[in-house]
């Protein structure tokens, strides 16, 4: 592994680390139960490392050859538990 890369690495953890000691901090500070909504630099921290992935957009003619294809699969499904109470 590159000796570079290895130190971009150590500072990326190290400043996730920072991060996470001040949020502990920050909570540590505040006395008692809360109410209420978080503050919004607690929700910050905490969706700052979840990276959503983006859904996928499907055309309507996709959309509609799947959904035929759902229907095909529960055709046969019900087709199956038919015949095998008929038995």
């Amino acid at each position: 592994m590159d000796l570079l890369k290895m130190i971009a690495e150590l500072r990326a953890e190290k400043a996730a680390i920072d991060d996470a000691v001040i949020v502990l901090e920050r909570l540590a500070q505040t006395h008692g139960r809360r109410r209420g909504r978080p503050p919004v630099w607690l929700s910050v921290v905490r969706n700052s490392g979840n990276d959503v992935k983006p859904s996928r957009v499907f055309s309507n003619e996709t959309r509609k050859r799947m959904a035929e294809a759902q229907k095909k699969r529960w055709a046969a499904y019900r087709k199956a538990q038919q015949a095998a109470a008929g038995k």
